[in-house]
């Protein structure tokens, strides 16, 4: 069996071991201390917003920011409905009931003609979001030139969800940056990892405080441990936050390394019955190359999943649409099908950065073989 070709696997840079070796030397291995501090410095000045809470997951941080914008039993949000389950659990966490809103073609985000409909009904029923959940998908900005003059309109916060994105940019400005908060992700599999672990970015010291408070098990500043508040356990861990602060220091390398995989991908490609996906503005991160198969061929994303599958190279389809989830099928959807359209037919490719041309041609034989079948 040939040697095994991941979708995007942890790619460490060499500086991890320094911080990791710095909180084992200093017995400082537990939530918070050096390390944490550090990154949430680092990733607030690289994105540009004023301050950072470091949590355990991109999901835990959008909770965070839910709570932060006030949401609670009853409300509604809405949601990018082309995404990841990720992005609206905390919705669901918070007894709040999300409202999904359909994709444009362009950029698979969220499309800005579809959240004005969602807004003009929810005004006409006086019954406004507490918040809106835009998502930049597989690393590209959704059309915030369009898309924040509507939010703004109606008084309502965004939460910009860049778990996807970190590192790519909107018109010159880093993603990350747009929401009122925003959230990144330390995941396995994003561009650059902490084996775990996210963050919440805001402009506001005070809700960064909120943030950490609440994710220490909202603990007063007492003695003895006091406790007015629900609170949670979503503190990262120093030893994590040393694996991201050295995860910082190649963080461009691997944009201009996925940015590589991709560019292969779309020249290969351009001919054929796959049609990979192209940034419209090409300032994305590239996280992951991702194409949607000609209508008019007869196979199938699964067929060409099972033949990457049977040469060990993994793959997978594009996300479900939330408003397709059974857990979901009572929600509101504001759409033209397009984010369905691109479910059935759009599969992502390995985009590795640590996968060699070689191993790549591998990959691109076998797309191939099973779109000529």
């Amino acid at each position: 069996m040939s040697e095994r070709i991941y979708l995007a696997s942890p790619h460490m840079g060499g500086g991890e071991q320094k911080y990791i070796k710095e909180a084992f030397d200093t017995n400082w291995i537990a939530p918070l201390g050096a390390n944490v501090d550090a990154l949430e410095e680092l990733c607030a000045g690289y994105v540009g917003k004023g301050y950072g809470a470091a949590t355990v997951s991109g999901t835990s941080a959008i909770h965070l920011a839910l709570k932060l914008c006030g949401v609670g039993r009853g409300d509604t949000v809405f949601c990018t409905d082309f995404t990841f389950m990720g992005s609206c659990d905390g919705v669901m966490y918070e007894g709040a009931r999300p409202v999904f809103i359909g994709s444009e073609p362009n950029t698979w985000n969220m499309s800005p003609e579809h959240l004005e409909r969602a807004f003009a009904a929810a005004d006409k029923r006086g019954k406004l979001p507490k918040a809106v959940i835009i998502v930049d998908l597989y690393g590209t900005a959704a059309d915030y030139d369009s898309l924040l003059p509507v939010c703004a309109r109606y008084g309502v916060p965004v939460i910009e969800d860049a778990a996807e994105a970190f590192g790519g940019e909107y018109k010159g400005k880093k993603l990350g940056s747009f929401g009122a908060l925003s959230v990144l992700s330390f995941n396995g599999n994003k561009i650059i990892t902490a084996s775990g672990g996210g963050m919440l970015l805001t402009d506001e010291k005070s809700q960064a405080d909120k943030a950490r408070f609440w994710s220490t098990q909202s603990r007063e500043n007492r003695l003895w441990y006091e406790h007015r508040e629900v609170g949670y356990n979503y503190r990262m861990s120093n030893i994590c936050a040393g694996i991201a602060r050295g995860q910082m220091e190649v963080l461009e390398e691997r944009v201009a390394q996925k940015k590589t995989v991709h560019d292969r991908y779309a020249e290969v490609f351009k001919q054929s019955a796959l049609g990979v996906f192209d940034p419209p503005r090409g300032d994305a991160n590239y996280w992951l190359s991702v194409g949607v198969i000609d209508e008019k061929s007869e196979v199938a994303f699964s067929d060409v999943i099972a033949a990457l599958s049977d040469e060990n190279i993994e793959s997978r389809p594009l996300w479900k649409p939330m408003h397709m989830q059974p857990l979901f099928e009572d929600c509101e959807y504001y759409g033209d099908r397009t984010e369905e359209r691109l479910f059935a037919r759009g599969l992502c490719l390995p985009s590795d950065t640590k996968m060699t041309e070689e191993q790549q041609a591998r990959v691109i034989r076998a797309v191939k073989g099973a779109l000529e079948k």
